[in-house]
């Protein structure tokens, strides 16, 4: 991908803020006003990049590293306000506390874009302290605002399909048609799971009413848990039985096309806003995980890319060896892919997967790019990481038949971690840029990669990443002596950080400099995106335009001037 050292010649800046986080609607942020005056901030700020984690939907947890399609959005970030504009949805103010959301929810129950069912509500009560919550009620603070979403996304379709005009009626079916391969299984794929879902909910509850005995009733729910995913399904369904899936194409036909509509919906309003980013210099940076979840359509449409057994379970699962940070290692318990497959068949699953990512960004960061010259290779009957293996992946083939694709999708390596000369050859040989993370910069003394003064070119270079401390939150968390070793190699005082640590990435000679929107803001480690290895409280960080501050597009577009990136 010769084409990777021509794309990243010029010297940019950019913000990673992925859209949840914008602020001003209901649950998260969406692609609505918000989204348009962030791309209108990047410009006047002279930065020349969106950075954002992926879009796909994600599952109880919206991890966006975990999601059911790597060819879908989440249609949690369409925008409501934007479907008003339509005239597909009438006009409601946007509800913005828990007493407005209740209130809208009853009010569009009353209209019949809500069933409320009682004893989901009974079931949601059992629950309240259960462990097993998770595995089948949505999480309690967000579930307003997503079931406040969902129904009036409901709503939509019922306006468009009463009045939309002639061009978007033929701007649907063209969506239908064109993303049929990836879309026709996705939306079959929710209808199903809504459909299972509301089935062991309802064993959950009956479980609940019959079994008296406590340790009883945990075994049972976890047994109902362990069967939630699309492998719990009857037999016919989760092997695709032609016949089986043609009853419930019939069956669920309403569902299924409201998935159509919301995705057709997603795909179109993304497409403006982007748009709008070029026309402002912009361009839409995006992430491509290498491993997909168990409980996806991916899986289940397309076993045979993945080392499965007869019931569609992982044989081998990802995840990284034990290390300084865990004596045990990390267990993600992705399925690996059947790289031999997919090799023989040209890796037409990856390829058709970077077609509809060019859909969405003009650049995108492959996440784990170590994976790609070897992966971790977990038992999946291990409940740690210590029992696995490195087996080798046809790298070099791969990243030769996207070249020869002709898909030119310009690629970042995420290339931190376990980093061999095996891997680095790889990312050379295909003009890969990695990365750069200020703060793993300040261990190690003179010689650590990571320091501005060590810096390539063909790289990129960020304060922290969604997985890192805010680099204020770090900085109030290092030892004092790391502290004073980061205030000596900067020429600043302690008070004026995180600042000082922005402008070395800007300074340093790596073409392009990306710095989590957090940081801009001035926010300690509150304000999170992530905490790796805890399973609770993260992907739900949003900021509030009041939180600006006063200057900022000034010392921005100022960084951008001097250092070569406006």
């Amino acid at each position: 991908m010769s084409s990777n050292f021509d794309f990243f010649q010029k010297r940019r800046a950019g913000i990673l803020l992925h859209p949840t986080s914008l602020p001003g609607t209901p649950g998260n942020g969406d692609l609505g006003q918000h989204a348009f005056r962030f791309v209108d901030f990047l410009a006047d700020s002279g930065i020349s990049l969106w950075q954002m984690l992926p879009l796909g939907p994600p599952h109880e947890d919206l991890s966006p590293y975990q999601c059911q399609s790597v060819h879908a959005a989440n249609p949690l970030l369409i925008s409501l306000e934007r479907l008003v504009e339509k005239g597909w949805l009438s006009q409601d103010s946007s509800p913005t506390s828990e007493d407005d959301l209740q209130e809208a929810l009853k009010r569009l129950a009353s209209q019949g874009w809500i069933t409320e069912k009682p004893e989901e509500r009974e079931l949601e009560q059992r629950l309240e302290h259960s462990p097993f919550r998770e595995g089948f009620c949505p999480a309690s603070e967000r579930e307003a605002a997503i079931r406040y979403r969902l129904a009036r996304l409901k709503a939509a379709r019922a306006g468009f399909e009463k009045q939309a005009r002639e061009a978007d009626r033929t701007a649907f079916a063209e969506f239908i048609e064109a993303q049929a391969h990836w879309l026709e299984d996705y939306a079959l794929f929710r209808a199903l799971q809504a459909e299972h879902y509301q089935a062991l909910k309802t064993e959950c509850l009956k479980a609940f009413n019959e079994i008296q005995d406590h340790d009883a009733l945990q075994a049972r729910l976890l047994e109902l848990k362990k069967v939630s995913g699309w492998w719990g399904w009857r037999p016919e369904l989760r092997d695709r039985n032609p016949q089986a899936l043609d009853e419930a194409r019939r069956s669920l036909a309403e569902i299924i096309e409201q998935h159509r509509f919301e995705q057709f919906v997603f795909f179109s309003q993304w497409h403006a806003l982007k748009e709008y980013a070029h026309d402002k210099g912009v361009l839409m940076f995006g992430d491509i995980p290498i491993f997909v979840a168990e409980d996806s359509v991916d899986v289940w449409a397309s076993r045979e890319n993945f080392l499965l057994d007869d019931n569609g379970r992982p044989t081998v699962v990802a995840g990284v060896p034990p290390d300084y940070f865990s004596a045990t290692g990390q267990r993600w318990g992705n399925p690996h892919y059947n790289w031999h497959y997919m090799q023989n068949d040209g890796f037409k699953w990856w390829l058709a997967r970077l077609n509809s990512a060019k859909l969405l960004f003009d650049v995108v960061r492959i996440d784990h790019f170590r994976g790609f010259e070897a992966y971790w290779e977990i038992p999946s009957h291990c409940d740690t990481a210590m029992e696995g293996q490195w087996v080798k992946v046809p790298g070099h083939h791969f990243f030769e038949t996207i070249e020869q694709s002709g898909i030119d999708m310009p690629l970042v390596a995420e290339d931190l971690g376990i980093i061999t000369h095996e891997v680095n050859h790889l990312r050379e040989r295909f003009g890969l840029p990695g990365m750069k993370i200020l703060q793993f910069a300040f261990e190690g003394g003179p010689d650590n990669p990571y320091l501005p003064h060590n810096h390539i070119e063909h790289c990129l270079v960020y304060t922290g990443t969604h997985d890192n401390n805010t680099t204020l939150g770090w900085f109030q968390e290092i030892p004092e002596h790391m502290r004073q070793y980061v205030c000596e190699y900067l020429h600043v005082s302690p008070y004026d950080m995180p600042w000082p640590l922005v402008e070395a990435a800007f300074k340093s000679p790596a073409r392009w400099a990306i710095v989590p929107m957090q940081d801009v803001l001035v926010l300690d480690g509150n304000h999170r995106m992530n905490v790796p290895g805890v399973e609770k409280g993260n992907w739900r960080w949003r900021f509030d335009w009041s939180q600006m501050p006063q200057g900022v597009n000034d010392k921005l577009r100022h960084f951008c001037h001097n250092y070569g990136r406006a």
